[in-house]
């Protein structure tokens, strides 16, 4: 394995992609080539791979099985859960979330994009664009992740020839163009021989792009959100009461947008209540600024009641507070999302009661069409949804901010995440549905 110093580390910058595609299109093996091209497999995670290769009879070892580290999963050669790979280059930090490939497990890629700034969606050269295609496309549209890559694996297969690749990719272009996707880079590859992954192909002169290390490498980070809306959900509220402190209220929490200096004037929500920051504790220490995703403490002007799930934002650019969320879900569970189902809503440190007043429509990702009111959405449906809240929420549309225009759907029976959701419209929002039923007795 490659030694990077710490000083090399310290000046890269980190990309967190995901990896997604239909089954056996070669996700786990583009994975496993990547690392091992790129020098940051150990040496006895090498020998063990080739250990358990030789066992199965394969001359040549499974690269595959450097990510796919169930026992199910090496037995049916497929992916099932989300496998996270951390590895580095001199260029920059990694964090692979290689996702499965299964309809049935289309919930996990939910999970492993989430939090990505470039999804890796594969193809297998001689099906083409596939249903899954399209559903790994519209789920990273969805997210919003800001960077799309069409692998066009098993190019070896089809002789290497540019018409195939030059197909493939067009289609797939025109229908992420269509979901909103902002970018997309087609490169071919194959990932069992390891052309155009990490070193150039010597059989696709006809290509002249970049190797898909080399994209990940210089593909622009555009994850900085210090110039986002500023947003501090508080975790914890800081009262030493001890001789040294003993008047110490701090409120503190990771920022999860944008920039807090002292002497902003801050509005605290749901509550409303103004104050001024007159403080901000990093590591111990007293700072003047601090961004995301730095986690500090707020020191404030005046004793305001603040507890956990309260967010702290600046007073001039302060969100809405609403008890009614309409937004775009994916259904993660396998019991279903019913019309007037209760549950939990998770909104960064805050958990509140909610109902499911509607679910305007459902969506069909072969032809983006919308199913208006389906009743019920069921594990790995996409739709919109309308909820009342028991509690206001200080929620930001999840295009203006990932992290605080997300949420999800707790059962409050036994604690199961139920659905993932979006805030605000979608790349297919529905026109508006008037409501027909009444507020059927919720006192909220």
């Amino acid at each position: 394995m490659s030694t990077i110093t710490t000083e090399e580390l310290a000046a890269t910058t980190l990309l967190r992609f995901a990896t997604a595609g239909s089954v056996d299109d070669g996700k786990s093996t583009l994975v496993g080539r990547l690392l091992h091209d790129s020098k940051s497999v150990l040496t006895d995670q090498l020998e063990a791979v080739q250990r358990a290769s030789a066992n199965r009879g394969q001359e040549a070892p499974d690269l595959a099985l450097l990510t796919d580290g169930l026992r199910a999963e090496r037995e049916q050669g497929i992916t099932i859960d989300v496998a996270y790979r951390y590895f580095a280059t001199s260029r920059r930090r990694f964090i692979l979330a290689d996702t499965p490939g299964h309809v049935q497990y289309t919930r996990n890629m939910v999970t492993g994009a989430s939090t990505a700034e470039l999804t890796v969606i594969l193809v297998d050269a001689r099906n083409g664009v596939v249903e899954q295609t399209r559903r790994h496309a519209a789920i990273a549209a969805l997210l919003r992740v800001p960077h799309v890559v069409l692998a066009v694996n098993k190019m070896d297969l089809v002789d290497y020839r540019e018409s195939v690749f030059a197909a493939i990719a067009e289609e797939f272009t025109a229908y992420a163009t269509e979901l909103g996707v902002p970018e997309v880079t087609a490169i071919p590859i194959s990932a069992l021989v390891g052309d155009n992954v990490v070193e150039p192909s010597a059989h696709m002169d006809w290509y002249g792009g970049p190797t898909v290390l080399e994209h990940l490498e210089t593909v622009p980070v555009s994850h900085d959100l210090a110039h986002c809306h500023a947003r501090l959900p508080v975790q914890y509220v800081i009262r030493p009461q001890s001789a040294e402190h003993p008047d110490y209220r701090g409120y503190a929490g990771q920022i999860a947008a944008g920039t807090f200096r002292v002497g902003d004037a801050v509005t605290v929500l749901p509550s409303g209540r103004t104050t001024t920051v007159t403080g901000i504790d990093l590591l111990g220490r007293p700072v003047d600024v601090a961004w995301t995703p730095q986690s500090v403490t707020l020191l404030l002007a005046d004793d305001i009641d603040i507890s956990r799930g309260d967010l702290i934002v600046p007073s001039k650019d302060a969100p809405d507070t609403t008890q009614d969320v309409e937004a775009t879900v994916c259904h993660v569970a396998d019991q279903p999302l019913t019309v007037g189902h209760r549950v939990l809503l998770k909104h960064g440190t805050r958990t509140v009661k909610a109902i499911v007043k509607d679910i305007p429509a459902r969506l069909t990702l072969d032809d983006l069409s919308l199913h208006p009111h389906p009743g019920r959405l069921v594990a790995n449906d996409i739709g919109r949804v309308k909820i009342r809240t028991a509690e206001p929420l200080p929620a930001d549309s999840y295009s203006d901010s990932r992290r605080t225009g997300s949420f999800i759907l707790i059962d409050p029976s036994d604690g199961t995440t139920l659905t993932a959701g979006m805030v605000g419209e979608s790349f297919a929002a529905p026109e508006p549905v008037k409501d027909e039923a009444d507020d059927d007795g919720w006192d909220f």
